[in-house]
């Protein structure tokens, strides 16, 4: 069964569904059940499974996360939430030396299925203790598997994955997706672990990652209209454990390569995947790989010079017009993404 929903409430369908299968899985976290419902991911679920499946907690990320742990370690399936990943810092004693190595410092004998949803992105000039993704740091961590969905489906598929999951997942939210609808299959079954190609094509292998591939498919778009340039946009989704294979078989296909990430490039996401095209896919390469990111200073506070510090399609369709040596295209025709009037603020 097909149906139309916001990125928002693909995720509550999908944390509803696992919560009515399977009496173990319980939602908890700051702000969780009050009224602002975390931009609306967990709206209805207190009502609907009680307070001690559904519950707020003090504000202290730790803490919280070290009962996370021993709830996943005593069979229990806990959905934590953080709100912001940059707060997530504030529990990487528990997550890297103690989430991340249960499994292998029991010899495989203790699980830990717990999902950790925190949302990642700009919104309205929240400045540099409020902007990261800190995807690649997680993604470093062997026993964590980090995922980042950039539609509906995927919220819902890769969430209701993640939570079957006997292993740890760190789970990405861009804030500005949840208002992005699109068709959801409810029997539709997802592994982590698969790259999702969202457009194909022959000239170039876009890689992006959340946001970056609603970016990536505007920079396709404006392409082949303006350009006759024909690109493939993989959606890397999982970003540990990576998708490798998808990857190397588009860039064998068009021979060039740019990686769009949601984050800082340098020692990133996105200069592992140039590093490893370079590596396994170095003999068909025509042009070196393109890497765009996060400008490596801390995230400004005002809309102009945040506007220069997150990666946008633009900048991008300049540097793939210069690869394939190009003239500038016209852009006062095209309408890029702009949520300044949608968002209304983080929550």
């Amino acid at each position: 069964m097909t149906k139309m929903m916001s990125y928002r409430n693909a995720l509550v369908t999908a944390v509803t569904s696992e919560m009515e299968a399977d009496p173990n899985v319980f939602v908890f976290g700051l702000d969780v059940p009050d009224h602002k419902r975390i931009f609306g991911s967990t709206a209805g679920l207190v009502e609907k499974f009680g307070s001690k499946r559904c519950f707020g907690t003090p504000l202290s990320e730790e803490a919280m996360t070290g009962i996370a742990l021993g709830a996943a370690m005593s069979g229990l399936k806990p959905i934590h939430v953080h709100i912001r990943s940059d707060f997530m810092l504030l529990a990487t004693n528990q997550i890297i030396n103690m989430v991340s190595n249960v499994r292998y410092l029991s010899g495989g004998r203790l699980s830990v299925p717990l999902v950790i949803r925190a949302i990642i992105g700009r919104g309205w000039g929240q400045g540099a203790q409020h902007s990261k993704s800190l995807h690649s740091l997680f993604a470093h961590i062997p026993g964590l598997k980090v995922v980042m969905p950039s539609t509906p489906q995927d919220a819902y598929s890769l969430l209701r994955a993640a939570i079957q999951d006997p292993n740890p997942v760190i789970f990405l939210e861009q804030r500005w997706l949840y208002d992005i609808e699109g068709p959801v299959d409810l029997n539709l079954n997802e592994k982590l672990g698969h790259a999702a190609v969202k457009k194909e094509g022959k000239d170039v292998t876009i890689i992006s990652t959340s946001w970056m591939t609603v970016e990536a498919l505007k920079v396709a778009e404006v392409l082949n209209k303006k350009q006759g340039i024909d690109a493939e946009i993989i959606d890397a989704r999982s970003i540990a454990p990576l998708d490798e294979k998808t990857i190397y078989k588009s860039v064998r296909k068009t021979g060039r390569a740019v990686v769009l990430d949601y984050d800082w490039v340098y020692c990133g996401f996105a200069s592992e995947i140039a590093a490893s095209i370079s590596e396994h896919c170095f003999d068909v390469l025509k042009k070196p790989v393109l890497r765009f990111g996060f400008e490596h200073v801390p995230c400004p506070t005002t809309r102009p010079l945040e506007n220069l510090f997150f990666p946008a399609a633009p900048k991008v369709i300049r540097a793939i017009e210069n690869m394939f040596r190009k003239a500038p295209s016209d852009f006062k025709d095209e309408y890029f993404f702009s949520y300044d009037n949608k968002f209304k603020g983080p929550f």
